[in-house]
C-alpha cells in the first residue's frame, strides 16, 4: 500500500509505503506544480482504477494537477493540470472516473469536470451555485446519486447523477436537514449504503441518517452523537470522519481539542456507541483508514506531522505506534492498495 499525504504550505505530497506490520517508510515528495503561493488546504482524489492521484489548489488560477501513480514504486509522475471553477474545498472521482466532482467553502458551490482519458481535468461542465459554504460531495456506490454538504445552511445536498453525461439534477426532496448552526462538513455512507453519517464542524455532532439507496435520500436522523472529549473546553471544530471497511468503526477527528474520536458502529441500527478520545497531532484537519482496517493515519496541521495507530479489531481502540514527519500544513490523506 501507498500513502499520499498532502502538504499545503509546502504545496507537495509526502510518499509513503505501508506494510503488513503497519510501518510506515518514507518514499520521497513529489511538487505540485502552479502558482508560487500555496494554498490554504491540498485535497486529493484517487481515481476509482488506482492510476491517478488529482490535487486540488486552492489559490488563484485554482486547478487540479494530475499524478499518475507507478503501482509498484508509487511514485508519482506529473501528467497536466486542469482548471477548476473555484478555489475547492473538496475534490472527488464519480465511480466511473470520468468525471471530477467538487465543492467550493468560499464560493458556495458544487462542479463537475469532465476527466480524459489521460486523466487530466477539463474545464467545468456544470457549476451549480448558491450552496453556502459547500464542504464535501460523493458519488453513492451505483453512481445514481450525489449528496453533498452545505455547512451555510446547515443541509445535506441530494442530487440525481446521469452517469453517461455527469450531469447533476436536484433530487426530491432536494436536501435534508441538521439543526440550525451544526455547520455540515464531511460525510460518509456506510459501506452496506443503509446509513449515511454527518460530522458537523460548529457543534462537534455526528448525525446517523438512514439512507434509501434506490431513492437517493437521507430519512430523518436517528441519532445525534458528539465527537468531542468528556472534557471539552472552548468553540468546537470538528473536520473529517471515516468508517473502516467493515463498517463495524468510526473515527472524527476534532481540531481544538486535537482529538481522534471513536465509536463502535451497530450493525442493524447503525447506532454509534462511544468507544474513546484518543490525543493526536495538533489541528487534526485529515487522516485516512488503510483498507484492511487495521491503521488509521492522522496529521496535523500545526505540528507538520503524521501519526500511525493500530486500530484494534475487536474494541476499535487506538494504539499509537510511531510519529513521522511530512510537509508543512499536512491536510489530507489518501492510502492506495495495489
Amino acid at each position: 500500500m501507498f500513502v499520499y499525504v498532502g502538504n499545503a504550505e509546502s504545496q507537495s505530497v509526502s510518499i509513503f509505503s505501508l506494510a503488513a506490520d503497519e510501518a510506515l517508510t518514507p518514499l520521497g515528495v513529489a511538487t505540485v506544480p502552479g502558482p508560487a503561493k500555496p494554498g490554504s488546504t491540498t485535497p486529493m482524489a484517487v481515481s476509482p482504477d488506482k492510476r491517478f492521484l488529482f490535487v486540488g489548489l486552492r489559490n488563484e488560477p485554482c486547478n487540479a494537477a494530475t499524478f499518475a501513480i507507478d503501482g509498484k514504486t508509487g511514485a508519482l509522475a506529473y501528467v497536466g493540470s486542469g482548471p477548476l471553477a473555484d478555489a475547492m474545498a473538496y475534490i472527488v472521482t464519480d465511480q466511473s472516473g470520468r468525471f471530477l466532482l467538487s465543492a467550493s467553502y468560499n464560493g458556495g458551490k458544487i462542479a463537475v469536470n469532465p476527466i480524459g482519458a489521460d486523466g487530466i481535468v477539463g474545464a467545468a461542465q456544470q457549476v451549480i451555485d448558491g450552496q453556502p459554504n459547500a464542504h464535501a460531495v460523493l458519488a453513492d456506490r451505483a453512481n445514481r446519486h450525489v449528496l453533498y454538504t452545505s455547512l451555510g445552511s446547515d443541509k445535506v445536498g441530494q442530487l440525481r447523477l446521469d452517469a453517461a453525461s455527469g450531469r447533476l439534477t436536484p433530487n426530491d426532496p432536494p436536501s435534508a436537514g441538521v439543526r440550525a448552526k451544526a455547520g455540515p462538513r464531511h460525510f460518509r455512507f456506510s459501506p452496506d449504503e443503509r446509513f449515511v453519517y454527518v460530522l458537523c464542524e460548529l457543534d462537534g455532532s455526528i448525525y446517523v441518517f438512514p439512507y434509501d439507496a434506490a431513492a437517493g435520500c437521507l430519512a430523518k436522523e436517528t441519532q445525534i452523537a458528539s465527537a468531542l472529549p468528556k472534557d471539552f473546553s472552548g468553540k468546537p471544530w470538528a473536520a473529517d470522519l471515516h468508517l473502516t471497511p467493515d463498517g463495524r468503526f468510526l473515527y472524527a477527528s476534532e481540531r481544538t481539542s486535537s482529538t481522534l474520536a471513536a465509536f463502535r458502529i451497530d450493525a442493524k441500527s447503525g447506532a454509534l456507541a462511544p468507544v474513546g478520545s484518543y490525543p493526536t497531532e495538533t489541528q487534526p484537519r485529515g487522516f485516512a483508514i488503510d483498507p484492511a482496517g487495521r491503521t488509521l493515519l492522522a496529521v496535523g496541521q500545526l505540528s507538520n506531522s503524521l501519526t500511525a495507530y493500530a486500530i484494534d479489531p475487536d474494541t476499535g481502540s487506538l494504539r499509537p505506534l510511531k510519529r513521522y514527519p511530512v510537509g508543512k500544513n499536512p491536510n489530507w490523506v489518501e492510502i492506495v492498495a495495489r
